[in-house]
Parts: C-alpha cells; sequence; structure tokens
C-alpha cells in the first residue's frame, strides 16, 4: 500500500476505494490526487470518515485532463456504483414551484420537477417553501381570475363559468382573447412581485361581496389579503434589484456539515433550505457536489451569493449562471446571515442527528455482526399481501446503510390465484433475479416477513439460481408482534425489545407491510375494478350482467347487503360474492 501510494501522480483525477470484498465503498475527485488520497491515511479522522478508513482495503484512480473532467467522472461513477459512504446524489426531495402554463387555455398550478431544464421554457415561480403556501396563493389566483379549472375540458359550460370563474374554454366561441391576455399580465405580474395588482383585485371582490351581502366570502379574501401583507412584511430584503438569486453558506463542526441556501425572488425571501451531512471528505468537495446536485433538480437564478471555498470556477463551468463571492455590503451582510442560520440548524439538531445515526447506520452494523457478515449495505425486504385469495401482490423495499431508498421499492403482481404465500414468495423471488438483472443491484441481505415457511421458500430460489445472499426472517409472537430474528438455518436470535436494532427491524418489517399493503389496496380500488367481477368463483357471464343491470357499479354491488344480493343470485353465489368483498385483508 505505501509504495502504491508514493507513485500516485500529482494530476487531477477521481480515486475509487475498495473495502477487502473488492466493493467500492467511496468514490472522489482531487485536483491533486496525490496529496488528496494520502491523506485518507497519513492524518487521524472522526467520525465517518473514520469508519469508513477502517474499511479501505485497497483504492484505485483514474486521471482526468482536468477538475471539471475530474468532476463529471466522479459524478457518473457514483451514479453507477451508488457506494456506501457517498451520500450527496442519492435522490432528495424537490420543491413545489406555481408555473403558468399558456399551452391553449392559461392555467396555473403547483408543479414539482425532478430536473429542470433552462431548454424547457416552462415559466416557473418559486422555489416555495412548502406546498401549502404555493397552493393557496394558486387558489386564491384561480378565485380571483376565470383561469381554466378543469384538467380535461367537458362538452359543457360548468358552474365555474356562472359564477364568474372562468371563461368558458370547452365552449371555443365563448373565449374573450382580450380577456386572456389582460388577466395573463396581472398574474404574471403578481407572481414576479408587484403585489398592487392583486391587492385591488381583492378589494374590488371584497366590496363586491359586501354589496351583495355575502359576508363569509368577503371575510376569506380578507383573510387572503392579511395573509398577503404578513408574508410580504416577513420576507422583504433590502434589495430592490429583482434580481432571483439564491445565496448559499455552511458550517463544518464535529464531523458534520450544515447547508443553508436562501431563495430571494423579486427582492423577496421566498424560502430556505437546511441540510445536514456526515462528512466523508474536506467540506470543499463536499460542497462542490452538494451544489452541483441541487441545481440539477432545482431552478438556476440568476445569480448564487457563495463564500470563499467553493470552487466558483468548477461550478460556473457546471451550472449556467454567475456565482458571486462577496466581500463587501449587503450582499456580505446576507451571505453571512445565512452561515449564522446553517450554524444555529446544526447547533439546534446535532443530538437529533447523532441519534439518527445510532438508529440507522450503526443499528445496520449491529446486525451485519449479528449475522456474522463481513458487509452489509443493501438489505431487500418482502411482503405479500391478499384479500380472499384474489388481488395478490407482493412489496419489496430497499434500505441503504440503515436508510430506506425508496426509488429502488418495487411492487408485484402476483399470478398465483390462490392464498398461497410460499408460492408467492417464490414467484417474486424468481422475477427479482431474473436472467439479465444486474448483480450489482443485488442485496447483501434479504429480510422476510413470514418466518420459516417464507425463509424456506426463499432459500430454494436461492440455491436454484445459485445465489449467494445471506438470508433472515422475523418471527411473531401470538400478538403478531416481532420477538425474535431467524436466520437462514432458521436458529433464533433474541433481540433486546429496548435496542436500536430492534427499532430499526420493526421499521423495516412496518414500512414493507405499509407499501404492499398500499399497492393492494391501490389495485382493488382502482385498476383492478373493471375485472373485480371476473375473479369472483362461480360468477359466470349471465349473473354478471344481472348484477350489473341491478346495481348500475361495482362500488354499488360491494357495498349490498347479503339480502340485496339474494334477489338478484341464488343464495350460494350471493354468499359468495358478499364474502369476497367483506372479508377482512390479509
Amino acid at each position: 500500500m505505501d509504495e502504491k501510494l508514493k507513485s500516485i501522480p500529482h494530476l487531477p483525477g477521481s480515486y475509487q476505494m475498495y473495502n477487502k470484498d473488492g466493493i467500492i465503498i467511496y468514490v472522489g475527485k482531487a485536483k491533486d490526487l496525490n496529496k488528496r488520497v494520502n491523506s485518507y491515511f497519513n492524518r487521524e479522522h472522526t467520525g465517518k470518515t473514520k469508519k469508513m478508513v477502517a474499511e479501505i482495503a485497497d483504492f484505485e484512480y483514474i486521471v482526468a485532463s482536468s477538475e471539471l473532467e475530474a468532476f463529471l467522472l466522479e459524478f457518473n461513477l457514483i451514479k453507477k456504483y451508488d457506494p456506501k459512504y457517498n451520500i450527496l446524489l442519492r435522490d432528495d426531495k424537490s420543491y413545489p414551484y406555481i408555473e403558468y402554463v399558456r399551452s391553449t387555455y392559461p392555467e396555473l398550478k403547483v408543479s414539482r420537477y425532478l430536473n429542470i431544464r433552462k431548454k424547457d421554457k416552462k415559466m416557473l415561480f418559486g422555489p416555495y417553501p412548502n406546498a401549502y403556501a404555493a397552493k393557496r396563493i394558486v387558489n386564491l389566483i384561480n378565485r380571483l381570475y376565470p383561469l381554466k379549472k378543469c384538467h380535461t375540458l367537458g362538452k359543457n359550460l360548468c358552474l365555474y363559468y356562472h359564477i364568474n370563474e372562468c371563461l368558458g374554454y370547452c365552449v371555443k366561441d365563448k373565449i374573450d382573447q382580450a380577456k386572456i391576455d389582460a388577466m395573463e399580465s396581472d398574474i404574471l405580474a403578481f407572481l414576479r412581485g408587484n403585489d398592487k395588482i392583486i391587492k385591488d383585485k381583492i378589494m374590488e371582490k371584497i366590496n363586491l361581496y359586501n354589496e351583495q351581502l355575502n359576508f363569509e366570502a368577503s371575510q376569506e379574501l380578507k383573510n387572503e389579503l392579511e395573509y398577503i401583507k404578513v408574508i410580504n412584511e416577513k420576507q422583504k430584503m433590502e434589495f430592490h434589484d429583482f434580481v432571483n438569486r439564491d445565496v448559499i453558506n455552511y458550517t463544518f463542526a464535529k464531523g458534520f456539515l450544515s447547508i443553508e441556501i436562501f431563495f430571494i425572488r423579486n427582492g423577496r425571501l421566498l424560502g430556505h433550505h437546511s441540510d445536514i451531512i456526515e462528512a466523508c471528505d474536506d467540506e470543499s468537495e463536499i460542497l462542490d457536489n452538494y451544489v452541483y446536485k441541487f441545481y440539477l433538480k432545482h431552478e438556476i437564478p440568476k445569480e448564487i451569493l457563495v463564500p470563499d471555498g467553493i470552487n466558483i470556477e468548477l461550478l460556473s463551468a457546471l451550472v449556467a449562471t454567475n456565482f458571486v463571492v462577496p466581500k463587501i455590503g449587503d450582499k456580505k451582510a446576507l451571505l453571512d446571515l445565512v452561515k449564522r442560520n446553517s450554524k444555529i440548524n446544526l447547533d439546534n439538531n446535532y443530538e437529533r442527528v447523532s441519534k439518527e445515526i445510532l438508529k440507522t447506520s450503526d443499528a445496520n452494523d449491529e446486525l451485519r455482526k449479528l449475522l456474522n457478515m463481513d458487509y452489509l449495505y443493501r438489505i431487500e425486504s418482502y411482503d405479500n399481501s391478499n384479500l380472499f385469495g384474489s388481488f395478490s401482490v407482493s412489496g419489496m423495499v430497499v434500505y441503504k446503510d440503515g436508510k430506506p431508498s425508496k426509488n429502488d421499492y418495487r411492487k408485484y403482481k402476483i399470478s398465483v390465484d390462490k392464498n398461497d404465500d410460499y408460492h408467492t414468495m417464490q414467484e417474486v423471488l424468481r422475477r427479482r433475479f431474473k436472467e439479465g438483472s444486474d448483480p450489482t443491484d443485488f442485496p447483501d441481505l434479504i429480510i422476510v416477513d413470514g418466518g420459516k415457511n417464507q425463509i424456506n421458500a426463499v432459500k430454494e430460489v436461492l440455491e436454484e439460481l445459485g445465489l449467494d445472499i445471506k438470508l433472515c426472517g422475523l418471527k411473531k409472537d401470538n400478538h403478531h408482534n416481532t420477538e425474535s430474528l431467524l436466520n437462514s438455518d432458521l436458529e433464533e436470535i433474541t433481540i433486546d425489545k429496548h435496542s436500536n436494532l430492534f427499532h430499526y427491524l420493526t421499521q423495516i418489517q412496518d414500512e414493507v407491510h405499509r407499501f404492499s399493503i398500499t399497492y393492494h389496496r391501490m389495485l382493488r380500488g382502482k385498476g383492478m375494478y373493471e375485472s373485480v367481477l371476473d375473479n369472483i368463483p362461480g360468477l359466470g357471464k349471465v349473473n354478471r350482467i344481472k348484477l350489473l343491470n341491478h346495481f348500475k357499479t361495482i362500488t354499488k354491488i360491494e357495498k349490498a347487503s347479503l339480502e340485496e344480493l339474494k334477489t338478484v343470485v341464488n343464495i350460494k353465489l350471493a354468499n359468495t360474492i358478499y364474502d369476497y368483498f367483506h372479508n377482512d385483508m390479509k
């Protein structure tokens, strides 16, 4: 290792850290590969970095022609290998925007986008701090202006047209283009910061409602007017150039990086984004990655204020905007305010974040040791659900380093007709690990929720497919509560019910059950109603027609009493239909 470290060139590139099983556990980039890689082995580390270094058995590196090329190489390798200690490039939440749509008819809606690209030319306003604020503004504007309200156009004029909240877009000759242009001008001006237009419009409506003695509607609009005033008073900043800008600053302490981003839109603080990350790299490397990732998903403002330490040359080549490092004046004061917020956020949440680590990655590590595993990163857990032997489904949830990875969840609609838990589990496993599946996405551990029966079912399939994947199950007591862990040899392992590991396993169990039940209800309630009668044993075509002619809808058949069903079909079939709809869901 020492000779290999000495031979690393002083050039930009990406490095990959491997554990003793040859698995990539971390990918990084460096302006100087030699200095960066050696820094892991020639100094003391704390927290997550110390834990990672203890796992490193080997490393590789790829030399790049520039720092930018090294950054993009690192980004692509992380996407490909999803290393255990790279946490920044996993999916996180997107913020709500107000979107103005003018394709055929004007419409205002709340939108979230996983990726926002300039070339899409969407008219987006935000991001808003929460969906409630965005929806409240959209609802208010829809009340004040006759925008299109319906998702699809009907054949006749609806109530909105008759109460003057729609121009009647479903009847083309009713559209007044001049009115559309005028209200579009008002709405866009308001969303860009001109409050006076909407305030005047609200007062106009309030006076109209007062004249009509409709004091309830009048009071509702007064509340909306007060809401706008309060929000604007709180959000007013000292900028009058109306430039859309973000302000980014951070605090690095105790092995954690606290990042804060303020969204300034039209001179107002519209909202903010906070994040606390357990660091495995130096702060500058983390910040570069974080900012780049953030603006892959969010609207890019005209200007971004950042502190010293962020590589603005690199980021300017990746994010199409103007990065500014203010030294004096109002912008520097705002940058300092964001810094103060990041420190307060870390101080207030350090204990909570530390405890969450104990409950997640540390509990995951405890499970690894309990099952005598050398490596445990990806866990897959399965649960089956059915109703009276029909609508059989299975859900798979994925946990990575102790945390749910919801983009990796999968749903399975089962072809097994009867309530057969054993073969249901086998069908799911064969489909999950079918030929052509990517082995790099296979789990280190499978957890099943059905005890010995499901463990035996899974073992049979894993042996059949030649897969060496660790397996365990959760044994329940007479009250259906988790009692202990069963390993693949069906040996019982007792777990302290007050431990972080017990709570961790219970969380996985609850999550996979919730996921499978939700899918089951969705199929039963929506997607499969049109064929539900076909699945009732003994119900033929003639009797199906009788039922539909009498009750008109599937929902009414489901809600019918046994006596009502007997008036349409024979007693035996009526009992079968009633039991089908009213048996408890597994």
